[in-house]
């Protein structure tokens, strides 16, 4: 303990009050409001500093308060329950808290315990481990002792166990070699404690707000040293030039976005969605490109049995009978597949009497059981396709006969082998991982592994995990919003390609890990664009994956509830993870679904983009009327003797026109700007900016006109009427 500190993975500090409401108030737009605000003080003119730090006050509380109270729905998500391990110390048994393990343990494990850090299998029977969280296979994985090349992939490490993982069956002694963060699953927590990386929305934002910059600043130099030239006092011409280049800014996006943020996030609420960072929901109107694991929220996340088929590929009772007997008979631990059998139909087998049992080990990969049925004996073999062969010197064709895999003429039994494996790869094309079946006729009461010699072949049992109910029908809906959807796996490709054919996809095209590992950068994010299956990934290969689409110009959401895709996870734009997910997964995600449902999805794609739609109509009305309206005064100021508006009256006028638009949150929007994704356009902006401002600058000179040539007001006069007018009439 005192050398390599508590295993546990430290928390990631959460952000007090003050730091989230300070984090309110760094927008380049809000920037140039403080600094206007102190530049106001400095000068003495405490008008303008109320008026400009009041809409930066109340922007920030109301991003501050949604915020705030979107983080604390979510529990505290990286804390590990607390649990004990059992340890050999001193010669002795004891449990520990896991805190308390450390490197050189011996652990001593059974089925249901927690693995408390990254270990090295010295002494294992019958141990099978639960992966799915790290490597995301569906099945358990089965572990032994032994040594492996160090290059062997995280997920055919079968002599290591991992932090995170626990054990399905079977009993085990191994000793700890990583505790904390130096695990597996530390190793992806530590990435977690980086900064977020700036999402689609924010970055659109953050180029609004420099463009805003930019023309503030050429305002400011252009006005001041025009009256400058024209002889106006410098104070006086600075802060007209100050108070023009405020008034340009949209000085209630902030609030605005807030409003629009926190209304998504209670109707997204409702639906029992926990939104914990507000700009991930618009970041669902700009994502073009949805990325989701397969197993557990593509398919059911459980074993199940597709057919039992005879060696000519026919579906046949007699494998499924014996298929049957076998899992129904066992008696070691509960085991998914066996399960899956006894579900998949039930026979009356009454008639038979077990006798004995060899059970499954994780070097002859089969259970084997004797049976007596009146007066004949019979074992019978199921498990591991290569293993079951193994053992296996004839076959049993369509009509019953035996055929040779042993003692025949060369020829025949190498076309007999042929068409064994060449059935396999056929079940394995469409998606099923095959097991085999076996039998021999039997002499004794009892028999041993040795006996598991010279039998016959029976035919496979072809294993799935199903594609969950509706979800085809939901990534085709996905698709007409403009989303493409792609699954990144740790399965096998034929699996992989096999799912997404059931659920829909066109013509997919698939990238496994292997090929990834030897593809640069700059040539991967050429090759994921036209790719929608990556599997036999590992968890460091999806965040690549996912960097990669960023790179390549897309906005990316990734969905995920294991340990391995927590990496991905805090990569995307838009991090989605769900109720039931690891506490790593939920702590990386910027959304989190309380039911794991795909349909949520899709309204949360609907309501991002009317929420970035409501935005945007707020940015094109402000600052097409703000340019308008300062380019007027800026122009009739070179030609007046005086100010035709008092900076105060210029700020004023900005918070009395733009308050009422915080109802925009409330706007109802068109199908159209639903129907696909959208992201902000800053060029687009600056020609709109640019065009409608000119047009109501026209009406503004005629304004102009009418007061100064019409009614011949004076200063005080013309500031009135111009202030009135701009409020009421021309906005």
């Amino acid at each position: 303990m005192s050398e390599y500190g508590a295993n546990s993975l430290k928390q990631k500090h959460k952000s007090s009050a003050w730091m989230l409401l300070l984090n309110q108030f760094k927008s380049p737009i809000i920037l140039i409001l403080i600094f206007a605000a102190v530049l106001s003080i400095f000068l003495k003119d405490a008008a303008d500093a109320v008026i400009i730090l009041t809409i930066v006050f109340i922007s920030g509380l109301l991003g501050f308060w949604q915020e705030r109270g979107a983080s604390n729905a979510v529990e505290k998500l990286l804390a590990l329950v607390q649990v004990k391990a059992t340890v050999l110390r001193d010669g002795q048994s004891q449990e520990i808290p896991n805190e308390e393990v450390v490197r050189g343990d011996i652990v001593l494990l059974s089925a249901g315990k927690n693995i408390p850090g990254d270990c090295l299998v010295l002494e294992s029977k019958d141990l099978s481990v639960n992966e799915a969280a790290l490597t995301g296979e569906t099945y358990p994985t089965d572990k032994l002792s032994g040594v492996l090349p160090a290059e062997t992939g995280l997920s055919q490490r079968t002599n290591s166990l991992y932090l995170g993982t626990n054990v399905i069956s079977g009993t085990a002694k191994a000793v700890v070699v990583h505790t904390g963060k130096e695990t597996e699953f530390g190793k992806v927590s530590e990435r977690l404690k980086l900064r977020p990386s700036e999402t689609e929305f924010e970055r659109g934002l953050s180029k609004f707000g420099y463009f805003l910059m930019e023309v503030t600043l050429i305002l400011v130099v252009l006005i001041f040293v025009a009256n400058v030239y024209l002889h106006r006092p410098v104070l006086e011409s600075f802060l007209f030039s100050l108070a023009l280049a405020v008034g340009l800014t949209p000085q209630l996006l902030p609030a605005i976005v807030s409003v629009n943020l926190a209304r998504g996030a209670k109707k997204m609420a409702k639906k029992q969605v926990i939104v914990k960072r507000l700009p991930a929901i618009e970041n669902f109107g700009s994502m073009n490109v949805f990325c989701t694991d397969k197993t557990g929220t593509l398919t059911e996340g459980e074993v199940k049995i597709h057919s039992a088929v005879d060696v000519e590929g026919k579906e046949s009772d007699h494998v499924l009978l014996y298929a049957y007997l076998n899992a129904a008979s066992e008696s070691g631990y509960i085991n998914p597949i066996d399960a899956a059998i006894r579900e998949y139909k039930t026979f009356d087998i009454s008639g038979y009497q077990k006798l004995d049992e060899v059970p499954y080990d994780f070097n002859r990969k089969r259970l084997s059981i004797l049976f007596k049925k009146e007066s004949t004996h019979l074992i019978i073999t199921k498990g591991a396709l290569k293993n079951i062969l193994d053992v296996c010197s004839t076959v049993e064709t369509a009509e019953g006969k035996a055929s040779p895999l042993r003692g025949g003429s060369a020829n025949a039994i190498a076309d007999q082998r042929q068409k064994l494996h060449q059935q396999a790869e056929d079940l394995g094309s469409k998606g099923f991982r095959a097991l085999g079946v076996a039998y021999r006729d039997f002499n004794q009461d009892s028999f041993s592994k040795d006996d598991e010699t010279n039998m016959t072949f029976l035919g496979y049992l072809a294993l799935f995990d199903p594609p969950k109910a509706g979800i085809a029908d939901t990534l085709k809906e996905l698709q007409l919003l403009g989303i493409t959807p792609k699954m990144i796996t740790g399965d096998s490709k034929a699996v992989a390609m096999s799912i997404i054919q059931q659920v829909g996809l066109p013509e997919p095209k698939a990238l496994t890990g292997s090929e990834l590992e030897k593809l640069s950068d700059e040539a991967l994010m050429h090759r994921v664009q036209d790719t929608n299956v990556f599997a036999e990934v590992e968890p460091n290969q999806k965040e690549r994956i996912i960097i990669a689409l960023k790179k390549a110009g897309n906005v990316v959401g990734y969905l995920g509830d294991g340990i391995n895709d927590a990496s991905a996870l805090h990569a995307a734009d838009v991090g989605i993870s769900v109720e039931s997910a690891v506490d790593v997964a939920k702590e990386a995600a910027d959304i989190v679904l309380m039911a794991k449902d795909l349909n949520v999805l899709i309204e949360g794609v609907k309501e991002g983009r009317v929420t970035f739609a409501n935005t945007l109509k707020y940015v094109f009305m402000a600052t097409s009327a703000n340019f308008g309206n300062m380019f007027s005064m800026a122009g009739i100021s070179l030609f007046l003797p005086f100010l035709p508006l008092l900076p105060s009256q210029i700020l004023l006028t900005n918070l009395l026109t733009d308050f009422p638009e915080l109802t925009i949150a409330t706007d109802r929007v068109d199908k159209e700007l639903v129907n696909k994704p959208r992201r902000m356009d800053i060029k687009f902006i600056r020609n709109f900016m640019i065009v409608f401002g000119l047009l109501s600058s026209i009406f503004d000179y005629l304004t102009f006109g009418a007061l100064l040539l019409l009614l011949h007001a004076q200063p005080e006069q013309f500031r009135t009427g111009w202030f009135l007018a701009a409020i009421l009439i021309l906005k």
